[in-house]
C-alpha cells in the first residue's frame, strides 16, 4: 500500500507546472503561514528524504538537521523524483515489517509506520490533484488496500485527529468516494 501510496503521490507532483508552484494551498496542509504548493513539495521532499534514516532505525537526534534546507533547489519536480526514486528503492529492498522505527510521534513497527505514510501521502495526492485542477482518481487498488486498512478503524484515526469529520457523498456513490467521504475529504 505504501508503494502505491507513493506512487499516486508521484503522479500528482509530476503534474505540478512551475507556474503551479507558487500557487497557495490550503492552510491546514501546512504548519508554515501562507503555504504554496512549492511548500508543500518540498514538506514532501523532506518526508521522502527522511524515510530510508528512518527505516534503518534511525532517531531524529541521530540524524539531526541532514534533511532540513532547499531539497527542491532550481528544478523542485526533478529534485523531488530524484528523493523519490532513492526511497522507492530502499522501501522495495528486504525490509522487515516487525522491526521497530520511530517517527517524530513515537515508535511503530516498520510495517505500521508504512502505513501511516501511505494514508498520508494517498489522501495528500487525491487533494493536490484535486487543488490544481486535474481530473483524477486514486488507483483502483490503493482504493481498495486503503478501505480494508481503514475503514474498519476510521473512528479511531479520526479521533487522533488524522482525518476530519466524515463528508456525506452520493449513494450511488463509487468506492474512491465512499472513502474519501468517510474519511472527510470528498468534496463535490
Amino acid at each position: 500500500m505504501f508503494l502505491q501510496a507513493d506512487a499516486a503521490l508521484r503522479s500528482v507532483i509530476d503534474q505540478i507546472t512551475p507556474e503551479q508552484l507558487d500557487q497557495r494551498a490550503p492552510a491546514e496542509w501546512s504548519q508554515k503561514a501562507n503555504p504554496t504548493l512549492r511548500d508543500i513539495l518540498a514538506d514532501h521532499a523532506e518526508d521522502e528524504a527522511w524515510l530510508p534514516a528512518v527505516l534503518a532505525g534511525r532517531t531524529i537526534d541521530e540524524v539531526g538537521d541532514a534533511y532540513k534546507g532547499d531539497l527542491l533547489g532550481e528544478d523542485p519536480i526533478g529534485n523531488y523524483d530524484r528523493i523519490n526514486e532513492a526511497t522507492t528503492k530502499v522501501v522495495t529492498g528486504d525490509l522487515d515489517p516487525n522491526k521497530v522505527v520511530h517517527l517524530s510521534y513515537g515508535d511503530y513497527s516498520l510495517g505500521e509506520a508504512l502505513q501511516h505514510t501511505a494514508l498520508y501521502r494517498a489522501f495528500q495526492a487525491w487533494s493536490i490533484a484535486h487543488h490544481i485542477g486535474l481530473d483524477y482518481s486514486l488507483p483502483d487498488e490503493l482504493v481498495e488496500n486503503l478501505w480494508e486498512q481503514i475503514a474498519p478503524d476510521i473512528e479511531m484515526w479520526r479521533g487522533f485527529g488524522v482525518f476530519p469529520p466524515e463528508v456525506p457523498v452520493p449513494a450511488d456513490a463509487n468506492r474512491e468516494v465512499q472513502l474519501l467521504g468517510k474519511a472527510g475529504y470528498w468534496r463535490e
